[in-house]
């Protein structure tokens, strides 16, 4: 009997909107809201429709939280409000305001990952964005790997450079879970059209040539060539002699000079010193030069030097190379 009178009463508040069948009409109508809109508002697990209508009322729908509370509960679905953040843009009715929270539709916002970040670069703007849930502090990169579902993963190169769409206060894993997963795709989409005489062996060398050419592209244009100018050395066995490989090498040590002393030091990212592709990418490449590395142009060049201007100079002979050093790096 209680319970009846109670849904009598709500049904009774509801009502007082207007008379006779305006209450349908009131659940079409926009809500009235505060000058700061879109609002958020957040909805803590375990909500009951009571709290959650006052947190609406307290944030910014102009409305008396009784009157919202009697529409969830008249609706039958106040028990199916989900937890989360949730975006009250204008132009929303208490109808498509119920559905929103019903189906929990949080509020989104964009994270990017940059093209030619490192691992360590993606996870150090993740700890700094405020509206992510930090949920890999103190961890170390293997422990993060562990935290996503990939345990035992090197970690660099494995996040694809993009904008990310993620509900507010999210845990960062979760960003980095979905770039897994799409350079997962974007990688065996780049592998399906690798050049017939592509001297690469498998998808993991497409990924690491590609962080190569990501970190040695200045401008965009270059890139099937500077792949195509690595494609040839690897295919001679001609060591790459790349810097950027010795800089990830020496990591935090690198205080922005490259030295004499770096490039005749040998060890596992030293292309002077080692033939072939470095044990691991170096960077996050993105989309196009994943394709450059598995669609190289094709060339005779085996060198080429930055002009200064963010382009390449491309040579075939050691000759040409030493020219055009002499020509765009010591100004002769």
């Amino acid at each position: 009997m209680f319970r009846l009178l109670k849904r009598l009463f709500l049904l009774g508040l509801l009502l007082t909107v207007a008379a006779g069948g305006a209450g349908l009409w009131w659940l079409e109508r926009p809500l009235p809201l505060s000058s700061e809109v879109p609002l958020l508002v957040e909805v803590p697990p375990g909500s009951s429709a009571r709290g959650v209508a006052q947190r609406l009322s307290r944030g910014g729908v102009q409305l008396p939280a009784p009157l919202l509370e009697a529409w969830f509960r008249l609706s039958g679905q106040a028990q199916d409000i989900k937890a989360g953040i949730y975006e009250v843009p204008e132009g929303t009715t208490p109808r498509t305001l119920l559905q929103r929270l019903v189906s929990g539709e949080q509020a989104l916002f964009s994270v990017q990952i940059i093209e030619g970040w490192t691992f360590r670069q993606a996870l150090d703007a993740l700890r700094r964005q405020p509206d992510l849930t930090p949920d890999f502090q103190g961890l170390t990169d293997a422990q993060v790997m562990q935290l996503i579902g990939r345990p035992g993963v090197h970690p660099e190169g494995r996040f694809f450079p993009d904008t990310y769409r993620v509900p507010r206060k999210a845990p960062a894993s979760s960003v980095l879970r979905q770039a897994a997963a799409a350079m997962d795709t974007q990688l065996a989409r780049a592998w399906a059209q690798k050049a017939p005489d592509s001297p690469l062996k498998s998808p993991e060398d497409a990924l690491i040539l590609a962080s190569i050419v990501e970190k040695e592209t200045g401008l965009a244009s270059d890139r099937p060539e500077i792949a195509g100018v690595f494609s040839n050395r690897l295919r001679i066995g001609m060591r790459l002699q790349t810097d950027p490989t010795i800089i990830y090498g020496l990591g935090e040590r690198f205080d922005g000079n490259l030295r004499r002393v770096h490039l005749d030091t040998d060890g596992p990212y030293n292309t002077y010193t080692r033939a072939g592709l470095p044990p691991t990418p170096i960077a996050l490449p993105g989309q196009a030069s994943l394709l450059a590395a598995v669609q190289p142009k094709a060339t005779a060049a085996l060198y080429f030097v930055a002009r200064g201007d963010g382009s390449s100079q491309f040579s075939a002979t050691l000759d040409e190379h030493n020219a055009a050093v002499r020509r765009f790096i010591l100004n002769r």
